[in-house]
């Protein structure tokens, strides 16, 4: 039967080809918590490149951000993980909690999301954080936090046990994860003008994945004359390192211009 010729049913069959999909260049896997307002819309942009392809899957986590809730994630990680399919052939998955990484350990977030994709390149905002502050060759570190002292302090001596110097610590002090997705961009801009115009700082960290920072990161740079990044912006910068892709765009900060 040739493809003009109708079948027994009466539908046309009709030949396709098929191509490398819309990842032709990197397939990106996210894990994105329940309650995140921001992280996906913010990836929209920073991966915003032809070929790259992002597909995620929502981690059930509560509301409240304490250690006690973070930890929980720890057992729905390679739940969340398989929900991502193997025969995607996924280039990197990400983990996409700053505090939750922090609380559970770097290590047992590879082995966690690994159980379901053995092998696969794994990252999450915590260790692409310290990426992205090496490869800006950074040390002296302004720090700005949306969470409780707890979860803070804990964050802030994981990055100083890299050896990063933390001048300055500031934080919104607000735990409930609904809320911190309301912040507005305009907050946290002048939040980051504020701690990072000190002398002893070289650049400025802002974490959570929920917190709407990227599109600050060119005007804060601007302002202060030093590199900005937060965790989506250092997240994403670093999955695509990872993928192989080495774009440069001009118009996501001077992180974007650095290579692993």
């Amino acid at each position: 039967m040739t493809e003009e010729t109708a079948n027994a049913d009466s539908i046309l069959k009709l030949q396709f080809k098929t191509d490398a999909g819309l990842g032709s260049r990197a397939n990106i896997g996210m894990i994105v918590l329940s309650s995140d307002q921001t992280l996906e819309l913010e990836f929209r942009t920073l991966l915003d490149f032809e070929g790259v392809a992002l597909y995620h899957a929502r981690i059930p986590n509560e509301m409240e951000i304490t250690e006690e809730t973070l930890a929980k994630m720890e057992a729905e990680l390679p739940i969340t993980a398989s929900l991502l399919p193997g025969s995607f052939n996924f280039d990197v998955i990400g983990y996409g909690c700053t505090s939750g990484t922090t609380v559970i350990g770097e290590d047992q977030v590879t082995k966690a999301i690994r159980t379901a994709h053995p092998g696969i390149l794994v990252t999450n905002p915590l260790t692409a954080c310290k990426a992205a502050l090496s490869s800006l060759r950074l040390k002296r570190i302004a720090f700005l936090t949306p969470y409780e002292p707890t979860i803070t302090k804990a964050m802030r001596d994981n990055l100083m046990e890299e050896g990063f110097e933390i001048p300055v610590t500031a934080s919104f002090y607000e735990s409930d994860d609904f809320v911190v997705g309301r912040i507005t961009s305009d907050s946290i801009l002048e939040s980051v003008k504020k701690i990072g115009a000190r002398d002893d700082c070289d650049g400025v960290f802002v974490s959570c994945t929920n917190l709407r920072a990227a599109s600050v990161i060119e005007p804060a740079e601007e302002y202060l004359g030093k590199p900005v990044t937060s965790s989506n912006h250092a997240l994403a910068w670093h999955m695509l390192r990872l993928a192989g892709i080495s774009d440069s765009p001009g118009n996501l900060g001077s992180l974007f211009h650095q290579k692993l």
